[in-house]
C-alpha cells in the first residue's frame, strides 16, 4: 500500500536512490548522447574483506539503473554457492502490531496529508521565486501533466520532480539485484544474517499527526534537487553504466555527492522525529550490528557474502573502512 511508503519514508529517512557527483567530469555534450546499456550486466567485482583463510566477499549496489538492464553477475553466483552466510544491509522496520495497525488505518486520510503543505499551501508560497521559477522550469520538462506535485512539501516534491527526471532519461530505481540475490541466496540454503532494528510505532497515527501538523526545513533539499536536475541528471546515464558494465576505472572517479543526506536532514530535524530517541538512533544501531555479524562471520566461516550500497563501500567512513580499521585487510576488485 502506498502509505506503507511513506511510513517508511517519514519514520526512518532510508532514501531510494543513491546519486553521485564525479571529481572531473566529462563533457556535458558528450554525456548528453551517452546510451544507456540494455541487456544482462554483470555490475563490478566484489570487494574482498579478510583474515587469514576467512573471506567476506561485499558487492557494492547502486541505483538508478538503466530501466532496460537486467542484471546478473556469474562470479557473485559462483561466491554465493560457496557461502557459508549471507549478511544482510542495515535496515530498519517498523513493528505496527495489530491494535496499532487498526488506529493507523483509521487515520489514513492523515497519512495522506503528511505530503502536503500545512494549511492549504501550495510551493509558490513556501520557496523564493527565484526558487520557484527554476521548479516551474523543471516541473514542465519532466511531468507537465501533473498539477497535484504543487500541493506537495518541498521535500515530497522534488522527490517526485527526481523520479521523473530518472524515467525521462531512461533511468530506473527499481532494484534489479536484491531479488536477485535472494533468490540465490534461497537457492543454496546460505545462513541469512540481518543488521535489523525494528522500531515500535504502534503509535504512529500520532506520530503522523504531529509531523503533519509542523513545518519542514526543507528548502535546501528542494535547492539541492533542482540543481542536480539542472547540471547532473544526464551524467548520471555515464554512472549508470559505468556500473552495470563493471568499469572500475571508471567507479573510482566516482566521489559521492550526499544529496540525499540533505534531504534526509530535513526530516531528522523535524520536531516529530526528534521527539523519538528510537528513531533517531535506529540507522546507527543497524550499521553497529552489521559490523558485529560481519567480524562473527570472518571468525566462523570460510566464505561470506554480503551486499552493501556502493556509497556505504567508497565512503572513507564507510563500513569496510571501520573494518580495515580494526585490523581486516580490504582488497578492491581490479
Amino acid at each position: 500500500m502506498k502509505f506503507k511508503q511513506i511510513i517508511i519514508t517519514v519514520a526512518f529517512c532510508f532514501s531510494a536512490s543513491a546519486v553521485w557527483a564525479q571529481e572531473a567530469a566529462p563533457d556535458p555534450e558528450q554525456d548528453a548522447g551517452q546510451v544507456l546499456v540494455h541487456g544482462q550486466r554483470p555490475g563490478p567485482g566484489m570487494w574482498k574483506v579478510s583474515k587469514d583463510e576467512h573471506v567476506l566477499w561485499v558487492f557494492g549496489r547502486y541505483g538508478p539503473l538503466p530501466a532496460k538492464m537486467e542484471w546478473r553477475s556469474h562470479e557473485v553466483e559462483a561466491v554465493l554457492a560457496q557461502s557459508q552466510e549471507y549478511l544482510a544491509e542495515p535496515d530498519a522496520s517498523a513493528k505496527v502490531g495489530i491494535w496499532g495497525g487498526i488506529k493507523l488505518a483509521a487515520s489514513l486520510p492523515q497519512l495522506w496529508n503528511i505530503q502536503k503543505n500545512p494549511d492549504g499551501a501550495v510551493l509558490k508560497d513556501v520557496v523564493p521565486p527565484e526558487t520557484y521559477q527554476r521548479w516551474s522550469v523543471l516541473k514542465d520538462k519532466y511531468m507537465s501533466q501533473d498539477d497535484e506535485v504543487d500541493r506537495y512539501r518541498p521535500y515530497f516534491a522534488a522527490s517526485k520532480l527526481y523520479n521523473a527526471g530518472l524515467q525521462h532519461i531512461g533511468l530506473s530505481n527499481k532494484d534489479e539485484v536484491g531479488p536477485a540475490i535472494n533468490k540465490l541466496v534461497k537457492q543454496y540454503k546460505l545462513k541469512f544474517t540481518p543488521a535489523r532494528v525494528e522500531v515500535d510505532l504502534s503509535d504512529a497515527s500520532k506520530l503522523f499527526k504531529e509531523f503533519s501538523k509542523t513545518g519542514l526545513d526543507d528548502a535546501a533539499c528542494f535547492a539541492s534537487t533542482l540543481a542536480r536536475l539542472e547540471a547532473d541528471i544526464d551524467r548520471m546515464r555515464v554512472r549508470a553504466n559505468a556500473w552495470a558494465i563493471g568499469d572500475i576505472e571508471m567507479i573510482r572517479k566516482l566521489d559521492y555527492n550526499d544529496h540525499e543526506g540533505t534531504c534526509r536532514a530535513a526530516l531528522e530535524g523535524s520536531a516529530a522525529f526528534q521527539s523519538r530517541p528510537d528513531l533517531r538512533e535506529a540507522r546507527s544501531k543497524t550499521r553497529e550490528i552489521w559490523l558485529h555479524n560481519a567480524q562473527q562471520a570472518l571468525e566462523n566461516n570460510t566464505i561470506t557474502f554480503a551486499m552493501l550500497p556502493l556509497k556505504e563501500i567508497l565512503s572513507p567512513t564507510g563500513l569496510l573502512t571501520h573494518l580495515q580499521a580494526k585490523g581486516y585487510k580490504v582488497v578492491a576488485p581490479e
